[in-house]
């Protein structure tokens, strides 16, 4: 599977964002990667609408645990993006093949993920502090535009 870029979801749980999330990765020819218990189903409305009549063109690949979707995707560099961390996702150097891997709405990635990828885990500033996180596919499209922005050259 050589795709410039993976964005790969642990178990997103609203069909909106996913729908979102997954118009962005037809845009920008990315593969989309979602991984466990999903909260809905692919075919349902909300997640239907979202992503448009783009769906026929996004590379989608589901995988029923954690350890199936790694070796799917085949890459040595999974990096984390969740909240709670101080290392920003600009410090990165993305290169290609890398694979941006988001948690869920409500609960984030699972301890034992964050704990295993604690050096690859980075997060998006929010210095208002108002917040403690972003919409889902908001911060996909933050951290996968600055991805694509460098490995482009953009």
């Amino acid at each position: 599977m050589a795709k410039l870029l993976h964005l790969a979801l642990w178990e997103p749980e609203i069909p909106p964002n996913t729908g979102n999330i997954a118009r962005l990765c037809a845009a920008t020819d990315v593969s989309l990667h979602l991984i466990g218990r999903l909260g809905f189903r692919i075919g349902d409305r909300e997640v239907k609408r979202a992503g448009l009549d783009y769906w026929p063109e996004v590379d989608l690949h589901q995988h029923a645990t954690f350890a199936e979707f790694e070796e799917a995707v085949s890459t040595d560099r999974i990096l984390c993006i969740e909240t709670g961390t101080t290392r920003r996702y600009t410090e990165l150097v993305y290169r290609s093949g890398d694979c941006l891997l988001f948690g869920n709405e409500s609960h984030g990635l699972p301890i034992t993920i964050r704990e295993r990828f604690a050096q690859q885990t980075f997060g998006i500033p929010m210095p208002g502090g108002k917040v403690r996180s972003l919409n889902l596919a908001t911060a996909a499209g933050i951290v996968l535009y600055e991805a694509l922005r460098q490995i482009h050259g953009w």
